[in-house]
């Protein structure tokens, strides 16, 4: 019984690390998606939501059914709970990439993106994908060194979200108010993406220590698209004043 029990438990692990690589691939095929506009590789993207959901089902009943059925206890018990944790981050991650996706659809033939803006996200892009890898291996080596390193890497991704949210408020921005929304909101996604990642690995930590410490702010529920164009009008609002305050003194 001991024997089953524990290939029980090797299975939910490498049934996660499946799911963290599902929603790593579908961020990548997004991206390409985004920058290439390619609506195939987009449509592809949101025909695997099906499957991430069959996953999150799965792993979620296999842990409440050793809950249940075999009372672990210690590390054991960690082991069931962080992976039952596990399914949510993960289920986020797979429709963070699919809301790229579907921004895609939503304005293809036309790009999502301004020329200008493409070079910030194919590196959001890469960064995030980066940390979807990594945290995919923490999940099948359980190796809290490495582990404790991609809070490091989430860094680059927010480091580019704050200059892309200096371009929109900052400088001049002259693709209108929808396309400062679409940014705003793909920086977010990208942003989140990178977060969950961070916070699987932080969970393997605790599976391997019995030590929590969240390596930053507790991931923010989206903004809706009404409350992100709401934000951005205020903002453009404030740049014609600031312009029309700049063309009072110059004569």
């Amino acid at each position: 019984m001991r024997v089953v029990y524990s290939e029980e438990l090797a299975d939910l692990a490498t049934s996660m690390a499946r799911m963290c690589s599902l929603a790593t691939d579908d961020m990548e095929l997004a991206t390409h998606a985004l920058l290439q506009v390619d609506l195939v590789a987009a449509e592809k993207v949101l025909e695997s939501s099906t499957e991430m959901s069959r996953l999150a089902t799965e792993n979620e009943e296999r842990g409440f059914a050793l809950l249940a059925l075999q009372a672990p206890v210690a590390r054991d018990l960690r082991q069931v709970v962080t992976s039952i944790q596990l399914v949510q981050d993960m289920t986020r991650m797979g429709a963070l990439a699919g809301h790229v996706a579907k921004l895609v659809r939503r304005r293809h033939p036309e790009p999502v993106l301004p020329e200008p803006v493409n070079g910030y996200f194919a590196e959001m892009g890469r960064v995030a994908v980066s940390l979807g890898r990594a945290a995919t291996e923490v999940l099948l080596n359980r190796d809290s060194e490495q582990a404790a390193t991609l809070a490091q890497q989430d860094d680059a991704v927010d480091d580019l979200r704050r200059h892309l949210f200096t371009l929109l408020t900052v400088r001049e921005w002259k693709w209108g108010v929808a396309s400062a929304v679409d940014v705003t909101l793909l920086g977010r996604y990208y942003e989140r993406f990178a977060d969950h990642a961070v916070e699987v690995a932080q969970r393997v930590i605790f599976l391997a220590t019995g030590e929590y410490a969240p390596a930053g702010e507790t991931p923010e529920p989206l903004d809706s698209d009404e409350e992100a164009a709401r934000r951005f009008d205020e903002a453009e609002r404030s740049i014609r004043n600031r312009r029309r305050g700049e063309g009072d003194q110059n004569p």
